[in-house]
């Protein structure tokens, strides 16, 4: 069995009471390929900008992630940003 994954490949940005990451490989394709690639092969489907850093796709191939389907365009990649209070809301 293999998996065909198509979805978000983003950089994220969070910030904690404790602290901020900014750019961290974020995206539900991306959690989900990794997560997927401990059990099965796994080909990604996505897009990204060419600001995207070639170590976080190093992350994905290492995994034996295909990234055949992973398309680079000009431009900024897709980015989150969250804020979490002590609450965590």
């Amino acid at each position: 069995m293999s998996l065909l994954v198509v979805g978000s490949v983003a950089l994220d940005s969070v910030e904690t009471p404790f602290g901020k990451r900014d750019d961290v490989l974020g995206g539900s394709a991306t959690y989900f390929s990794a997560a997927a690639s401990l059990l099965t092969k796994v080909s990604v489907v996505g897009v990204v900008g060419d600001d995207f850093p070639v170590h976080d796709l190093d992350f994905l191939q290492k995994r034996g992630v295909s990234l055949d389907g992973l398309e680079k365009v000009a431009g900024r990649t897709f980015r989150w940003k969250g804020k979490y209070g002590f609450d965590l809301n």
